[in-house]
């Protein structure tokens, strides 16, 4: 009798593990990395393929690196004209140059345009979003090659925080049904960014 017991127990045991080995944790970082991890594995949110989707066990980071945590000089450049910016499809997004960020890294100094995007209508107001596009010399080997993008807010003042870290990859990275922005040549930046989000598979 006691040794039945035992195999139960055992048995119940083996079970368990199994069943949360099938939950595939995925591992994180920091906040920001946890929030794209459970965006990318909502089937109902994720811009990953079906079959992608079935295996996905978390996204590709770099080490947290504080390096490429940079203050950075806003210059502002009000009044300048939206234009179109060109994506991967035959899309174009109205944009503008609201700023030029300045910042250095490793005492190399380096420049940004940072965009704010033109109102859908002429009612709406202007909104306090810019995107950071850029490309560096880990595109089309550790990144993906299209270059990648950054989320940031207007400040109060002229002065910015502009963490790498939470530097993503397009949709189109993950699935070409997707329209993204094409990183604008003027922002590249000549040295590795080792930070953020690496390549997806073979993108």
């Amino acid at each position: 009798m006691k040794t039945n017991s035992i195999f139960y127990g055992v048995l119940i045991l083996l079970i368990f593990i199994g069943c949360q080995s099938q939950k595939r944790p995925i591992k994180s970082q920091s906040e920001f990395q946890k929030q794209q991890n459970s965006f990318f594995k909502d089937a109902s949110k994720s811009p990953l393929k079906s079959k992608d989707l079935k295996v996905f066990e978390g996204l590709d980071f770099f080490p947290i690196d504080s390096l490429f945590v940079v203050e950075a000089q806003l210059q502002r450049t009000p009044n300048t004209p939206f234009f179109d910016m060109k994506t991967t499809t035959k899309r174009v997004t109205r944009e503008r140059v609201f700023g030029v960020l300045s910042f250095t890294i490793n005492n190399e100094s380096y420049t940004l345009n940072v965009y704010q995007g033109a109102p859908e209508s002429d009612s709406e107001s202007e909104s306090d979003y810019l995107f950071l596009p850029f490309l560096d010399a880990t595109n089309g080997t550790e990144t993906y090659g299209g270059g990648r993008y950054i989320d940031l807010t207007i400040p109060e003042g002229n002065q910015m925080t502009v963490d790498f870290n939470k530097s993503y990859n397009p949709y189109c990275a993950y699935n070409e049904k997707f329209s993204c922005p094409i990183v604008p040549r003027e922002n590249y930046l000549s040295l590795k960014i080792n930070a953020g989000i690496k390549r997806f598979k073979d993108h």
